[in-house]
């Protein structure tokens, strides 16, 4: 009896200890005590991980460096205007011009990626999430190996989570060919302990410091929509060519200095041949055209007839547009994207369209949404029908009834999995980004959103909603009011760890 008691005390001063920390935030606050009443000790240790991430050092936020494109130009309307000038204390330059093509699949993607990477003369730099050692994985790794050994500087970073599944083999090989690469906390001591939690949820691909692409598309033949047992993917990626570019390089940099050098020893194989003169041959990969490229995947996957491959709509057209990039770092105590959504929210007056694969928000978000509405403003939230992971789908429905009853127009896609993060306000201001509508995005996860200020970038995203919407059905009150008893427990179970979710 005596340790049990002993075990309720501690316990108390857990709790104690999380109210008192996350006092500015009552609601995460009541969230973890729960949980830990749920399962003592175990949910104190839980909060520690995912609270502490490690502390880079850098000051609290981006100093910001003025430029002459502090101001839109008078041609925008007054919420772009507004949504520019709050932006601009969240990123560490000026509005940025560039031109930019919305990509709206992963072959359209990987096409443009692999056009880049052919075309780079000095530089290549990559960041991902996921980096799979799959046939999409394979084909790209090929190409990059050759162009390094034609002499591109090339440097990879992959997250120690989302790319574990990447075979010691593959990265041998880009080592062995002169890439240099990295990985954000590598799962092993000491990042396993203090940053679990804490991963770099970032696709960046940059190229000679003036084209970059970023996004929800990471490497993989999932992103194909292609892949058997998974079935249609539905994404969002962005190419970006000119000035703009110079923030994400910004990114990267700062994530290269925290990621942790590849330690391998040995050699994986990989040789150049000499001839009689003296200079190398190197060896060829599977560099393969555009056309062919793509009805190899489909033909490889299996899933899909070759004549069908070649009909995935494409958009060649690149958009004028002023530029944002807001990035998201949990050693900052601000949680700068989920800041900038809430300032999108608070300063449309028109319209506004979100899409999103992971909706699990804090109030404050939510907030924002339902009086948008009430300043009649049309909300229409897209989400997919079925999610892959189930406890943020259970999560998800917790919110949507009052959502539905403040006006909010709610939509669950039902062609296959929507993986896309976008938001699209009035009509002239478009988001497209990595960052999901949850606390992990918010607080917990490296992140990069881009703000783009052009009415053709809006048109060209909305479009693809409108296509989206009629591969989708409205959920309705009735449609919540119908679920059985197990699935609301279930539901609001779920909601209590929203945040970790």
């Amino acid at each position: 009896m005596v340790w049990i008691f002993g075990l309720y005390l501690l316990n108390t001063v857990f709790m104690f200890i999380m109210a008192v920390r996350e006092v500015r935030r009552p609601a995460v606050a009541l969230n973890w005590i729960t949980i830990s009443f749920i399962f003592p000790v175990i949910g104190f240790g839980l909060y520690l991980i995912t609270s502490n991430p490690i502390r880079m050092n850098r000051s609290s936020k981006p100093a910001f460096i003025s430029s002459q494109t502090d101001m839109l130009p008078d041609s925008f309307g007054n919420s772009a205007q507004q949504i520019a000038k709050a932006l601009k204390h969240l990123t560490g330059s000026g509005l940025k011009s560039g031109q930019v093509q919305v990509l709206i699949n992963g072959i359209n993607t990987y096409e443009k990626l692999m056009e880049s990477i052919q075309n780079a003369k000095k530089t290549i730099d990559l960041e991902y999430y996921i980096y799979r050692d799959d046939e999409i994985g394979r084909c790209i790794t090929d190409l990059l190996i050759e162009r390094s050994l034609e002499g591109v500087h090339i440097r990879f970073i992959r997250d120690g989570w989302g790319s574990r599944k990447l075979s010691q083999k593959q990265v041998f090989r880009m080592v062995d060919a002169g890439i240099e690469c990295r990985t954000i906390f590598p799962l092993r001591a000491p990042w396993i302990f203090s940053t679990l939690n804490n991963r770099a949820h970032c696709k960046i691909a940059l190229f000679d410091g003036k084209e970059a692409y970023t996004g929800g598309i990471n490497i993989g033949d999932e992103y194909t929509g292609l892949k058997p047992n998974v079935g249609y993917w539905r994404d969002t990626h962005v190419r970006i060519v000119g000035e703009a570019s110079a923030d994400l390089k910004m990114v990267f940099e700062n994530h290269w200095k925290i990621a942790s050098p590849e330690h391998i020893r040995g050699k994986s194989g990989m040789k150049t041949k000499t001839v009689k003169d003296g200079s190398s041959i190197i060896p060829k990969t599977s560099r393969l055209t555009p056309f062919t490229t793509m009805t190899e995947w489909s033909t490889e996957l299996g899933t899909v007839e070759r004549t069908k491959t070649n009909k995935v709509p494409t958009n060649e057209k690149m958009r004028q547009a002023y530029v944002q990039t807001v990035e998201g770092d949990p050693s900052i105590r601000t949680p700068f994207i989920r800041q900038a959504y809430f300032i999108g929210l608070t300063q449309a007056t028109k319209t506004i369209d979100i899409t999103t694969p992971y909706f699990v928000p804090d109030q404050d978000i939510i907030m924002g949404l339902k009086t948008a509405v009430q300043r009649g403003v049309r909300i229409r939230l897209l989400v997919p029908r079925q999610v892959n992971q189930k406890m943020v789908e259970r999560a998800s429905f917790t919110y949507y009834g009052e959502l539905l009853e403040a006006g909010v127009q709610i939509y669950l896609y039902n062609k296959g999995m929507l993986h896309a993060k976008t938001m699209v306000i009035d009509g002239e201001v478009a988001e497209v980004g990595a960052a999901n509508y949850d606390m992990r995005s918010f607080r917990l996860n490296y992140e990069v959103s881009e703000f783009f200020y052009s009415k053709d970038v809006a048109i060209d995203l909305t479009e693809q909603i409108e296509q989206d919407l009629c591969d989708s059905v409205p959920l309705r009150m009735d449609d919540l009011l119908q679920r059985s008893p197990s699935q609301r427990i279930m539901q609001q179970g779920a909601h209590l760890l929203f945040p970790l979710l």
